[in-house]
């Protein structure tokens, strides 16, 4: 698309998946598990509960945690979740739209 981008800057809050530098903007690309979306996904685990859910809710809060550090640093978010990557055009839409 054109758009000038680095991978998982470390010196940023999460490890942005995409750092567009010059427009202060990040896009996380999320697995639906392993962060818990909420769609079909999502599921805990059946066996070995005690670990599951603790780990699964620490990464929830270390996501929301890194999303409120970068918007107070003045950096727009834009996460978009693995059950929401079909459709190359309407990702390539939304992502425009993003980036604009």
């Amino acid at each position: 698309m054109g758009y000038r981008y680095r991978l998982h800057r470390s010196d940023l809050p999460g490890k942005p998946d995409l750092a567009f530098l010059g427009k202060r903007k990040v896009i996380f690309v999320h697995g639906c598990f392993w962060h818990q979306h909420g769609c079909r996904f999502s599921h805990v685990p059946k066996s070995n509960r005690p670990y599951w859910v603790p780990k699964l809710e620490r990464n929830q809060a270390r996501d929301a945690e890194h999303l409120k550090a970068l918007r107070a640093d003045g950096w727009k978010c834009l996460v978009l979740w693995e059950c929401q990557l079909s459709g190359i055009q309407r990702i390539r839409r939304r992502l425009s739209k993003f980036l604009e």
